[in-house]
């Protein structure tokens, strides 16, 4: 992960250049060139393939006012790595990096004004963001590049297999396979993103809470989604045996309710522990409990635990206190 840091950031400054080009074009009625984002979604695919969470870590840093096509970003690592684990070709994990990439360019043509509002959206304001699937297919629909399942994930990935989704009320395996990715890795990145109407949920949280909601996702889809994830997720704060908080730094395709975690702090006031890695697949522990950074005195969490994670452990402060 430590290796990989300092290209993930690059590649992250690449994706905020292109996709604020992408941006602008969409809200003046360019037409776009596709084809421009295909370097970007082989560094994508490429940094993932050195590490898995390094990116889609980075990614989680974001601000509030680059998240209309930022969210999209992460949308698109997600679906590659949710691609891989349900064994694509690695053309067709391109494509779904693509129809990542391009999900939500419908949103792009709405007012910051409605998109970034704190309060609750007036009916037409509602209606006006449900439009949001159609008017990017439309977008995507002059591009002769694209391919029909790119554009269909922009225009179903709000469907749900239960049929109460929009814009189209599909059910079951009437959604393709690829937009029944999208809808889990766009619910995904969007619920544990910082919003201006509401506050993130931990990884942890938003596994929890997408597993209970019976009728909205594909379940195999789903599943596979959870393992390329893990139960919890890279970044998550835990607590671990030994009144220890942990930083889950890695996560395990066969045993993904056993991650390998970084102990660096004690849960006890005034204590500090050597900080130290554990490989929990390799030991008789289990995680204890998710806990939420601001819990303990851990602000600032989201652009920290990154480095934390990537660090060296003679880096690692072991120490924290519960408010």
């Amino acid at each position: 992960m430590a290796a990989e840091l300092g290209r993930a950031r690059k590649t992250v400054n690449l994706a905020r250049r292109l996709m604020s080009q992408l941006l602008k074009q969409v809200r003046s009625g360019d037409t776009i060139d596709a084809e421009k984002l295909g370097p970007l979604v082989d560094e994508i695919a490429d940094s993932l393939s050195r590490n898995n969470s390094t990116l889609t870590s980075v990614l989680r840093l974001k601000r509030k006012d680059e998240y209309t096509y930022m969210h999209s970003v992460t949308v698109s690592a997600l679906m590659i790595n949710l691609a891989r684990e349900l064994d694509f070709s690695e053309e067709k994990v391109r494509e779904a990096g693509m129809a990542g990439l391009l999900h939500d360019i419908g949103k792009m043509a709405i007012d910051d004004s409605i998109l970034n509002k704190a309060g609750r959206l007036t009916d037409a304001e509602f209606a006006s963001m449900r439009e949001h699937p159609e008017r990017g297919h439309s977008v995507l629909r002059k591009d002769d590049t694209l391919s029909a399942l790119v554009m269909d994930v922009a225009l179903h990935h709000h469907e749900k297999v239960d049929g109460t989704g929009y814009p189209h009320r599909l059910s079951g395996d009437e959604i393709t396979l690829l937009s029944r990715m999208g809808a889990v890795c766009d619910v995904y990145d969007a619920v544990t993103s910082d919003r201006p109407y509401k506050a993130p949920w931990t990884p942890a949280e938003a596994i929890h809470e997408m597993l209970s909601w019976n009728g909205h996702f594909d379940e195999y889809v789903l599943a596979a989604f959870v393992r390329s994830v893990g139960v919890y997720p890279v970044g998550s704060l835990v607590r671990i045996p030994g009144d220890r908080l942990a930083i889950v730094i890695e996560t395990h395709r066969k045993h993904p309710e056993r991650p390998t975690v970084r102990a660096f702090a004690s849960t006890t006031p005034g204590e500090t522990i050597e900080p130290e890695d554990i490989n929990l697949a390799e030991t008789q522990d289990d995680i204890l409990s998710f806990e939420r950074p601001a819990d303990w005195d851990l602000h600032d969490w989201e652009e920290r635990w990154p480095e934390l994670a990537g660090a060296s452990l003679k880096n690692v402060k072991g120490e924290s206190r519960k408010r």
